[in-house]
């Protein structure tokens, strides 16, 4: 056997691959043949957001709102009291999100976007600066939308696909503090995202929220955190982070909280439902304030624009997606993908993160330029190749000198093959690295594409292509 077959033999008898839980309910898959899937391509512009979910494969284009519920979250959801005000789900929902953020006024929402809605028309105003380490695709449009401007403070470390760096989601905190310096006076809040997703999904070191606290307070500006993946990000902190080893996931996520003024949340990503979210935070007034504008946009404060048996799904779910043993086997489900691609000679980011493996397009396409679109020329290789579909955009952020305090603008293109939660086994891992392989070896025969269509607001999700 020689050293390359001896390597993944090794990854193969990986401990943490081996799932948690059992598996009761399956789903039918069905792969069609090539000529399908060309044609297929063909009909969906291009691009993966127009492809009909019959005809994947393997899914991993996103984690949010794709894992499978457990037996206790499904009997939640038969249990639904479906009262209009203050149903026995709210109270279990608004309890369990008491207990995880430590924050004493809970708002659901019926998904992420709903909760970065209100908070942005409360807090921010046109002309504003509002700091993250890097703000997500619905986050950048709300900010936007709100006619400020997102300022995206994260380490250079992002950019380094090859070295490992374990919380590449950092706040840069000289960027942050020529941020302050120059524009403090026009920033409502700083958010930080945690997991960073756009940046590899990489975690965030307490150390450095910890950090971005202090600056928040020696401005008077309140800190907020994306919290989607909080407890991903919890569960890095112990195995990364010196001093948190004998720490659990809560008592860590306790810790993360105590920096801030409050949380929202898409729960489709770390409670493990398929729909739902909330806003956490310390303040009575701002949270009448929220509960208002809910009324308006979403349903009665104690629903969110939710059946209340969703509110009993994410009560459950909040609490396994803080479990150890399942955070450890996702987060190595991603390493192993991670380290399959890395032994077909693909670049992806080191460490893995959580939400999925990120791959570096330029060392798949390094003679595709920025203008023919190596995202999508990726895309649109391994779905013909194994009808899989991923994520691969292109991102313009707002980064700051961290001198001068001078706007810098900098693009990351990237791949992501998104994990969701408790849905794929290894052989399906195995599947898609294969797929990969084929890919890698016919690359060069691909000219790349042409924008033919998009928007101004979250192009991505409807952009439209054509080959070159």
């Amino acid at each position: 056997m020689d050293g390359q077959s001896m390597k993944k033999k090794d990854i193969h008898q990986n401990e943490v691959l081996c799932e948690p839980f059992r598996i009761k309910v399956i789903e039918k898959i069905q792969l069609p043949n090539i000529d399908q899937r060309i044609k297929i391509l063909q009909k969906a512009f291009y691009s993966a957001f127009y492809i009909d979910s019959k005809d994947v494969y393997i899914d991993m284009l996103t984690d949010s709102g794709t894992g499978a519920m457990s037996d206790e979250q499904w009997a939640a959801l038969m249990k639904g009291d479906e009262a209009y005000v203050r149903s026995r789900n709210f109270l279990d929902f608004e309890t369990s999100v008491q207990e995880v953020t430590t924050y004493p006024y809970i708002i659901p929402t019926h998904q992420g976007r709903a909760a970065e809605n209100i908070l942005m028309e409360l807090l921010v105003n046109p002309g504003d600066h509002l700091i993250s380490n890097t703000f997500f695709d619905t986050t950048r449009a709300h900010v936007q939308n709100q006619k400020a401007i997102p300022l995206d403070l994260i380490v250079d470390d992002l950019w380094d696909f090859k070295t490992p760096k374990p919380f590449k989601g950092n706040f840069d905190l000289a960027k942050l503090q020529a941020a302050l310096e120059r524009y403090h006076e026009n920033v409502p809040f700083i958010l930080i995202t945690i997991l960073n997703n756009l940046a590899c999904s990489s975690p965030v070191s307490m150390a450095n929220i910890r950090a971005v606290r202090e600056l928040a307070n020696k401005y008077n500006k309140l800190v907020f955190f994306d919290a989607c993946r909080f407890a991903e990000n919890a569960y890095f902190i112990k195995t990364r982070e010196p001093g948190y080893q004998d720490k659990s996931i809560q008592d860590i996520a306790h810790e993360i909280f105590s920096y801030g003024d409050g949380c929202y949340m898409s729960a489709k990503k770390d409670a493990i439902v398929n729909i739902g979210g909330f806003i956490a935070l310390k303040d009575e007034t701002l949270a009448r304030r929220c509960q208002e504008l809910l009324v308006l946009y979403e349903g009665f404060p104690t629903y969110g624009g939710l059946a209340r048996r969703d509110l009993g799904a994410i009560a459950v779910g909040l609490h396994e997606g803080l479990d150890e043993a399942y955070l450890k086997f996702r987060t190595g489900q991603v390493a192993y993908l991670a380290e399959l691609l890395e032994q077909e000679g693909i670049t992806v980011s080191k460490p893995a993160g959580g939400s999925g493996v990120f791959v570096d397009v330029s060392s798949i396409y390094p003679h595709l330029s920025e203008d023919k679109f190596p995202g999508i020329a990726l895309a649109c290789d391994v779905y013909i190749e194994g009808g899989i579909r991923i994520a691969a955009i292109p991102f313009h952020l707002n980064c700051v000198d961290p001198g001068s305090g001078d706007l810098v603008k900098r693009n990351f293109e990237f791949a992501r093959f998104a994990s969701p939660r408790r849905v794929y086994t290894q052989s399906h891992l195995d599947y898609v690295a294969n797929a990969m392989r084929r890919v890698k070896a016919n690359a060069t025969k691909n000219k790349g594409y042409r924008l033919t269509y998009a928007p101004e607001v979250l192009e991505h999700f409807f952009a439209k292509f054509e080959p070159l």
